[in-house]
C-alpha cells in the first residue's frame, strides 16, 4: 500500500461496512527547509496506536526534524500534523499529549531525583499525594526504587536515562518521543536499555517514536522501521521486511551488509550476474532489463569451484567470533562479501552458490535519492 494522506485514511475508516482503525498520528505532506535547504520534502507518515516506530537514517536525513515537528518544537513550512483525528500543527508542545526524551537528558542537577520526576506534575498543579504516588510508580517501572532522594550527579548514564524516561511517563503521554536517547551509553548498557525500552513500551501500552542511526537498535526494538534519506521515506515496514526485502539499493546498503551488484533480468525468475545465470524468484521486471541485485553475505554458500554458479578466489579472511568474514574476488574484479561458519583460507579457489529465494531483484533508481512509494501497512 502506498503512502496515504490523512484525508484518505479518514474517509476509508468505513468502506462497504468494513471499518479500518484510524492512525494515532498522521503527517500529511510535510515540507520543511532551513536556510533554503529542504530537509523534508512532501513527507507523509502514519503511526498506529501502541506501535514502536523507529525513524532510521544517516545524519541529515530529516529524522530528528520529523520528530521535532511531531513534538511541536518545529513548525512545518507546509503540511499538517494530525493527532487522533485533530489538526495539532499549530498546537504548542506543552498542549500535546506527548513527551520527549532527548539524547542529552536535561535533568536538573540542583534537584533531587524525586523533584526532577515531579517537575511537570507540579506545573500542572497536581496534589502532593498524587505526585508522590506517581514518583513511586515511575521509579518502580524503571527499576530504580528508593532513588527519590539521590542527586543527579550520583547516577550513572544509564540511570540518568531511566530518570529522564520516568519524568516523561508520569505525565501519562499517549506518545513518547525518543531522540537517540541511548547514543551516550556504552555498548553493553545500550543493549540492556534496548530491552528495558521494549519492556516499558509493552507495560505502558503507549506509542513510541524513536530516532536513531543505529541499524541494530532499529532491528532489535521496532514494530515498524521508517528508513529515511535526504528528506524522503525510502521504505517503511517491519524489521523483517526491511532486512529481507529492501526496496532499493540505499535501504539494502544501509540496513546490514549487502552485496549490491549489477545484473540483467533475462526473464522472470532468471538473472544474469557477471555473465553467469542465477535462478531467482522475482517476476515482472521485463526481459533483458538492467537491475540491481542484492545478496546478503550470510546467504552465500562457498562450494567447490565446479559446483558454483560463479568462481573466485578468497582474498581476505577475518574471524568474527560467530562466523568468518571473507572476501571472494571473481574474474570481473568484484569482491563478494561472505559470512560463513566454514573457513576457507586466503588463496583458495571456491565456487559461489546462492539459493533463488536469497536473491533480491530491484529496479535501478532514476537517482540516488529517488523516493520509494511502495509502503506496506
Amino acid at each position: 500500500m502506498g503512502q496515504l494522506s490523512a484525508q484518505f485514511l479518514t474517509e476509508a475508516t468505513e468502506y462497504g461496512g468494513f471499518k479500518m482503525s484510524q492512525p494515532l498520528i498522521d503527517l500529511v505532506n510535510i515540507t520543511k527547509s532551513f536556510d533554503g535547504d529542504i530537509v523534508l520534502d512532501d513527507l507523509c507518515l502514519s503511526v498506529k496506536e501502541n506501535e514502536f516506530v523507529t525513524l532510521l537514517g544517516p545524519s541529515g536525513c530529516g529524522k530528528t526534524t520529523t520528530l521535532r515537528i511531531i513534538g511541536g518544537f518545529e513548525s512545518p513550512d507546509q503540511g499538517k500534523v494530525i493527532f487522533g483525528g485533530k489538526d495539532i500543527t499549530n498546537v504548542p508542545p506543552n498542549k500535546r499529549q506527548l513527551n520527549t526524551v532527548f539524547q542529552k537528558y536535561a535533568l536538573f542537577p540542583h534537584m533531587s531525583i524525586a523533584e526532577n520526576i515531579a517537575f511537570g506534575l507540579k506545573i500542572k498543579k497536581k496534589s502532593k499525594s498524587y505526585i508522590d504516588d506517581k514518583i513511586r510508580y515511575a521509579l518502580k517501572l524503571v527499576n530504580l526504587n528508593g532513588f527519590e532522594n539521590r542527586t543527579v550527579d550520583s547516577l550513572s548514564g544509564g540511570q540518568q536515562q531511566r530518570i529522564a524516561i520516568a519524568r516523561a511517563i508520569v505525565n501519562e503521554p499517549k506518545v513518547l518521543l525518543l531522540d537517540e536517547p541511548l547514543g551516550a551509553l556504552d555498548l553493553k548498557l545500550r543493549q540492556d536499555m534496548q530491552y528495558e525500552l521494549i519492556r516499558l513500551k509493552n507495560e505502558l501500552g503507549i506509542t513510541f517514536i524513536y530516532v536513531t542511526h543505529d541499524q541494530e537498535e532499529a532491528l532489535t526494538m521496532s514494530d515498524t522501521i521508517v528508513v529515511m534519506n535526504q528528506g524522503y521515506i525510502q521504505q517503511m515496514g517491519s524489521p523483517e521486511q526491511i532486512y529481507n526485502e529492501p526496496e532499493n539499493a540505499f535501504v539494502a546498503d544501509f540496513i546490514g551488509e549487502s552485496n549490491i551488484v549489477d545484473g540483467i533480468m533475462l526473464h522472470d525468475e532468471l538473472v544474469e550476474i557477471a555473465g553467469a545465470k542465477f535462478a531467482c524468484v522475482d517476476k515482472g521486471f521485463g526481459c533483458r532489463k538492467p537491475v540491481d541485485v542484492v545478496i546478503r553475505p550470510e546467504d552465500i554458500d562457498l562450494v567447490k569451484p565446479e559446483d558454483g554458479t560463479l568462481q573466485g578466489v578468497v582474498t581476505h579472511l577475518i574471524f568474527k567470533g560467530v562466523h568468518y568474514e571473507m572476501e571472494v574476488t571473481t574474474p570481473d574484479g568484484y569482491e563478494w562479501l561472505v559470512h560463513s561458519t566454514d573457513m576457507f583460507p586466503v588463496g583458495e579457489k571456491v565456487g559461489i552458490h546462492v539459493e533463488p529465494f536469497d536473491i533480491q531483484i530491484m529496479n535501478k533508481p532514476a537517482s540516488e535519492d529517488e523516493e520509494a512509494v511502495g509502503i506496506d501497512e
